[in-house]
């Protein structure tokens, strides 16, 4: 299935759902559909990525995010993930992905999302494991502060928990500003 029309399945389902807190974690259901399966017959490393997409629109669809940012004119741009892969997701095969905001830095929000399938006991066993840093911008132009954002969702930030590990990598993942020149030099 294309992410589009996934993207919008999702987005209506997550308005049938229950609500949730900033701070929970939400399950959004899947299946392996053959768009998704590259020529080793199991589900593409790139698709993992948009499917938490899906996943991501429907957390912030059932947490009252997407509809505070669209009052607002704010988007979520991701400008850092990384995955592990520990098992392969095979064709026709449900999996869920469980989302959940971790915390912020000075710029960016947290996620980890998660990959999981039943185990031979009934347990959620994980497939993939990523983590995800994104900023917030205006649609009339610029960032939109971490603390604005907080105040604006009502968070309480002693709620959130960012580990000194994960803040690391946000570190080490991040780019010039798009207003600074970064050139290609080895």
């Amino acid at each position: 299935m294309h992410m589009l029309p996934r993207t919008l399945m999702h987005l209506r389902r997550a308005k049938r759902a229950s609500r949730l807190g900033l701070t929970d974690v939400a399950r959004a259901e899947f299946r392996v559909s053959p768009t998704d399966i590259d020529v080793l017959r199991h589900m593409n490393n790139g698709k993992y990525l948009s499917i938490m997409d899906v996943a991501r629109f429907e957390l912030m669809q059932r947490n009252g995010v997407l509809a505070a940012f669209d009052r607002e004119g704010w988007y979520p741009v991701v400008v850092a993930q990384t995955i592990t892969y520990r098992k392969s997701l095979n064709p026709w095969k449900r999996f869920a992905i469980e989302s959940k905001v971790l915390g912020f830095d000075e710029q960016a929000v947290y996620m980890e999302q998660r990959f999981l399938r039943p185990d031979r006991s009934g347990s959620d066993e994980i497939y993939a494991r990523a983590f995800v840093r994104s900023r917030i911008l205006r649609r009339s132009g610029g960032v939109v502060p971490v603390d604005e954002i907080v105040e604006r969702l009502g968070a309480d930030p002693a709620e959130f928990h960012v580990s000194d590990d994960l803040l690391a990598w946000g570190r080490l993942s991040r780019l010039q500003s798009t207003r600074e020149p970064a050139p290609n030099v080895w």
